[in-house]
């Protein structure tokens, strides 16, 4: 399994592949909290794509590695367009445009759009665009992850 210096160069080579074909993208999940300073921790790599970008992505990750196809039924908490999933250099990569999640038989759409982007962080020489943790809290409460939820707002209170 590869370590986190091992994910964050393949997301500083995913983000200038993005960046170069002027995908509108942004990081999500663990990794965006690893990097808010919120996790000391994340397993994979989640990017979240506008929908119109979603095909451009799939060809550029296929390129750097290999496209995982899940044989297993859609989880129906959600109902996201378009999931990918890659290994690349033995890391696992997850993609979402389009995301949706249902609860209590509403969809919430939580598909990325622009005034998502709040930041935009400088990692070596590319900019890894972010959204917001406090989006992402309100995300893990729809899927019922409330440990991920409650630690997000504890270190948001600090």
């Amino acid at each position: 399994m590869a370590g986190t210096q091992e994910k964050i160069q393949l997301l500083l080579r995913i983000a200038h592949r993005l960046n170069e074909a002027g995908v509108e993208w942004a990081l999500g999940a663990s990794m965006l909290l690893y990097f808010k300073g919120i996790t000391s921790g994340f397993h994979d790599i989640d990017l979240m794509v506008a929908d119109r970008d979603a095909e451009c992505v799939r060809t550029i990750l296929s390129e750097m590695g290999e496209s995982c196809s899940s044989d297993s039924i859609p989880n129906p908490m959600y109902r996201t367009k378009t999931f990918m999933e890659f290994l690349i250099d033995s890391v696992e990569v997850d993609v979402m445009a389009g995301f949706a999640i249902v609860k209590d038989e509403k969809v919430y759409d939580c598909a990325l759009r622009k005034e998502q982007i709040v930041e935009k962080m400088p990692l070596g020489e590319e900019v890894v665009p972010l959204q917001s943790p406090l989006l992402w809290c309100k995300y893990y409460r729809l899927m019922g992850r409330t440990e991920k939820a409650e630690m997000i707002e504890k270190a948001m209170e600090r």
